[in-house]
Order: C-alpha cells, then structure tokens, then sequence
C-alpha cells in the first residue's frame, strides 16, 4: 500500500528530522530507518497518525528517549517521537496523584512533582527515559516493598490500532490496564498515565564495601536490611558494594530544600577524570588485552569505592547515578529465594572463564537489585518477590567489545533459577518459553490481537517474542523491514 497525498502531507507536517532519518537506541546497538518521523503534540494527532498507518498497511512503533538497548522502539514505517506529549495534566493533592502526557521525561517529572511537594516512591538508576517508555517495560528501582514504576500507574489512556480511545483503571478496562502498564507497545500508544505518588521525601544513603561470600552468605538479610538496597558485585574479585537507603526523619526532610543538597563527596579527579574518562580510555585499550580487565576491577574498586560514604539529598537525586558511557546490558529477574544460588553459579563459571586465557573477562558491576511482587501481566515481577541481576559490558567510545559468550551463560544461569528477562533488553526467551514464565502471557497475546488485529503495532522485536511463530504475518508486515544490530556478528 502507499500512503495518500493528503495523509502524506498530514505526517510531513509533524516531522521532527528528517525524511527517512536513522534513528539509533542511546547504546547504540541497534538502528533503523523510519520512512517518517513524527512528533505530535496532541492526542488527537496521535490517533490520526495510527489511522494512516492502518489504511496505509504501515506499522507504527512509539518512542520516547530511545533508551532500551535492544530494537523495541525499532521501526521502518512510522515512528512516534512522545516528546512533545509532555505537559502535566492533572494534580490531586489529597490523593497525592499526578497525571501527566506519557512523553514526558523522568528528570522533568521529578521537578513537577518537588513544586507540588511529591515524589515517586521508587526510582530506577537513570531519570532520561519518557514515563511511556519506562512502564512499557516495567522500569524498575530497588526496594523489597517497592514495585515498579509499572504498579504505580492508577489510571492510563491508551489509543490501539483501531484508532480507539481506551480510557483503563482497575476498575474500568481492568484486563487492559493490567496489561497496558507493561505492553511492550504491542497494544497501542499509552497517551497519558496517573502516577500515584508520596509526599516529598528525602533519603539518607549509606555505601560500604562488603565480601562476596558475606553478601550470598546474609543475602535475604541483606536485601531487607534497608528500605531500598542495592548491590554492586565487582567480577574477578571478592568485592561488593552494598548501598542502602531509607527516608530520613521528618525534621531532617523538613530542612531539605532542593537547593540544600548534601551529596556524595565527589572529586573531579578520582569521579569523573579518572572514573569516567580514563576507565573509557582503560577499557578501550582492553579491546586489545582483555586480560586487563580483572585488574581494572581491583584497581577501581581499590581507588574509587573501598570506602564508606554516606549522604542525604532529595530522593530522585540519591536514587540516580551516572550510567557512565554507552554498552551492552542484559538483566533478568529471579525469585529472591533463588538468587544467591544464581549469583554463585555466576561467579563460578567466571573464575573457570579466568583460568582460560581466552576465556570471557567481565566488566564491573553486576548489579544487584530487589523488587516486591506485581499484579501487571507482564512484569518480570508478576506474583513474585524478586532479585534483578544485570551484568554489563560497557563500548568505550562506541566500539563493539565481545559480550554474546557471557550473555549466553547468563542468560542460562538465569534459566535454571526460573528467571524472567527485562523487556527492554535483548535476550533469547521465546514465544514458548514466555508462555511458560508468565501466567498471564496467552491473555496478553489474545488482548493484543483485538486492540492490533492488522499488526500495526508489530516489529521485529514483537513478531520475535510476543507473536506465535505459526501465525501468519500482519497486514503491516510487509512493510516493516528489519531494524540492524550495530555489531560484529562474530561478538
């Protein structure tokens, strides 16, 4: 099919680049090339753009910061930039909500919520993605009585392909709310959410080495010992960081203002000329001698993080820190009763890697973090108390670096403990395996075939994991051309 005249001129008018741009994720691994990019600033012109996308017979993929390292937010056809979708729309002070358009970046709703005296409860590492991007794959933070960003959604609007307008709560549309706070985008564009919020808060962090075999040893005791927890396994050596953190006394939140900052003492030498620049430089060169790289471990760990600090600050502020520079990602979550099990079987196969002088040679961290069970479909949480672990290598300078040997052990470590993938990074757990993983997974496939009966919605990340392999290829399919990975195959 081609699109119309009119409708042409209609996407023409909402470019935000440049015909037939590429657009790259921020890790820059994966890549595609919309035959348009639009930005629209209402809904109603979303609703429209998915209509010319459904008599077209093209597909339609929304994006927000471009954050998910794998090809989610991927498209050939017609990508949706949310970032002019931004604006706050509603403020209920005794419910203490805030509804808000789905483009608008976590950093930009952290400073609504501080001028209204609110915060979200729980946040992730980072504050760049949109809200839209960030439920789309149940974006998490750290915290066993905390959900994700997902269950805090207590009303949303989302447009299916029909070009419908569903309004969803728990008590309206429940089954697609339960489905639409982590959809993948693969049941419409989410055009505006409620979060439901606290009060300001402000939260005293604590960070300390521990021992690996402290950490597994104690580790539910660990993972309780604070209201959020967060741990930073350094691979090839025996050292952790454990960081905790909890809401300070109302008197001492009474006196925190958002000028009144009191971080982590920080130097410009050792932080950032060191920590960030050089380690770039470091691990660049290690491309050449990977063998290097269980030394740089020790010596970051040694020069940068064998110390206690402790600090007090606005809550999204001690939640955040610097993801340094692009890389690949890969996280799972597992139940937590299952967790140290998995982490010893990690580490084990790496010290059998290091004995092989061409064995793999991990970056630090492993990340270790906690999240209490869910009721959305496709959390990787859904009814279970669970342990994210994530494991990194960063691409200094945007060069590739061998990851996929590593990915593979983890990703069948992870397995073995009856793990679940975050949706925003790329894994190999299929449409038979998801069955299995989540209870709710052939309701989410029945609900995404009626909001998308002609696969406007449908990628290759989708057709990949969420589609039956035997069902024949969407209407829209046949103008999707596949998004690249921008890699070595032989990685």
């Amino acid at each position: 099919m081609t699109v119309g005249r009119a409708d042409r001129a209609f996407l023409e008018s909402l470019q935000c680049k440049r015909h037939g741009t590429t657009f790259t994720n921020w890790a820059g691994t994966f890549s595609s090339q919309p035959e348009f990019y639009v930005a629209p600033d209402t809904e109603r012109a979303v609703i429209e753009i998915i209509r010319i996308a459904g008599r077209s017979g093209l597909g339609v993929k929304a994006v927000g910061a471009g954050h998910s390292p794998s090809d989610l937010a991927c498209t050939s056809a017609i990508m949706v930039s949310m970032d002019r979708m931004d604006r706050i729309l509603a403020h209920d002070a005794y419910a203490c909500t805030l509804t808000v358009e789905a483009g608008i970046r976590l950093h930009a709703l952290h400073a609504a919520l501080a001028q209204r005296g609110m915060a979200l409860s729980c946040v992730g590492s980072i504050s760049d993605q949109s809200v839209g991007g960030a439920i789309a794959t149940a974006t998490h933070g750290s915290g066993v009585e905390f959900g994700d960003l997902s269950s805090c959604i207590t009303h949303l609007v989302i447009v299916d392909a029909l070009g419908r307008r569903h309004e969803c709560d728990p008590t309206a549309n429940a089954d697609l709310f339960d489905a639409a706070r982590c959809s993948l985008g693969a049941l419409g564009i989410v055009t505006q959410v409620t979060l439901q919020c606290e009060p300001a808060f402000t939260l005293h962090a604590v960070q300390e080495p521990a021992a690996m075999d402290h950490v597994l040893d104690h580790f539910p005791s660990i993972a309780t010992s604070a209201e959020h927890v967060r741990v930073w396994w350094f691979p090839h050596t025996e050292h952790t960081v454990v960081w905790r953190a909890n809401r300070a006394a109302a008197a001492a939140a009474a006196e925190t203002t958002a000028t009144a900052s009191m971080s982590p003492p920080a130097s410009y030498l050792r932080d950032t000329l060191y920590g960030v620049h050089y380690y770039q430089l470091q691990l660049l060169k290690a491309r050449i001698t990977p063998n290097d790289i269980p030394r740089l471990a020790e010596e970051h760990f040694q020069r940068r993080f064998n110390r206690r600090i402790e600090w007090t600050d606005a809550s999204y502020r001690v939640f955040n820190f610097d993801c340094l520079f692009p890389q690949y990602v890969n996280e799972w979550a597992v139940p937590l009763d299952q967790a140290a099990g998995a982490l010893r079987e990690l580490r084990a196969w790496l010290t059998t890697q290091s004995l092989d002088p061409h064995g793999v040679r991990a970056h630090f961290p492993v990340e270790i973090r906690f999240v209490r069970a869910s009721d959305v479909w496709l959390s990787p949480a859904y009814s279970q108390l669970v342990c994210y672990i994530g494991v990194i290598m960063y691409r200094p300078f945007r060069q590739p670096v061998p990851y996929k040997k590593y990915w593979r052990a983890f990703e069948d470590i992870m397995r073995t403990h009856s793990g679940r993938p975050h949706w925003a990074k790329a894994h190999r757990m299929f449409y038979f395996d998801l069955r299995k993983a989540y209870p709710r997974f052939d309701d989410f496939v029945r609900l995404r075939a009626a909001c998308d009966p002609d696969g406007v919605f449908v990628n290759d990340y989708i057709r990949r994991h969420i589609l039956p392999p035997d069902e024949p290829a969407p209407v829209a399919d046949s103008c999707e051309r596949r998004a690249f990975a921008l890699e070595s195959p032989k990685l």
